[in-house]
């Protein structure tokens, strides 16, 4: 009886250990960045973002050929000024140098936001293609290989061409 017992433990572990081996998770990649950018609205989404950056480098540039000038200025006249005078024009110069800074910055994380806003559409799309994807082919991770790097990766894993083909893109 002990003997039967002892065997009847042994075949369950084995199916156990069978099934468990079995139920190892499948995992697949993409590369998330190619394939947003080669959605037909990626183009027009860049060239708003573009726009929108354009009308900042626009300011900046002015802003700075307006100091430039004023520290041209300073530098040709400084000779022939008082001290306050002097001070004054230095502070002035530094002052708008701030500006320009803080425009600067302002205009980074304006655009920034804007493009976060402009491609979350596209990449809100691309992530529900991929999840449909790996859903109909029973994958339970996918990892994007743009931001991963992967040393050995099997062709049979890559999702793109899959995804593409559930955008509707070539």
């Amino acid at each position: 009886m002990k003997k039967l017992f002892k065997v009847a433990l042994v075949a369950a572990c084995i199916l156990l250990v069978g099934n468990f081996a079995k139920a190892q998770s499948k995992i697949g990649y993409i590369n998330f960045t190619a394939l947003v950018q080669q959605m037909p609205q990626f183009k027009t989404v860049q060239t708003q973002i573009d726009t929108y950056q354009k009308q900042f480098i626009d300011q900046l540039t002015a802003m700075n050929n307006e100091y430039q000038t004023k520290g041209k200025e300073y530098q040709a006249q400084q000779a022939t000024m008082t001290d306050a005078v002097r001070t004054a024009k230095q502070a002035e110069l530094q002052d708008f140098q701030r500006r320009m800074q803080d425009l600067q910055n302002n205009a980074q994380q304006q655009v920034e936001a804007k493009s976060n806003e402009l491609f979350k559409p596209l990449s809100d799309q691309a992530r529900t293609a991929v999840s449909a994807v790996a859903k109909e082919k029973g994958y339970n991770y996918v990892l994007d290989s743009g931001q991963v790097q992967l040393i050995v990766s099997p062709e049979g894993d890559d999702l793109m061409a899959a995804v593409k083909l559930k955008l509707g893109l070539k």
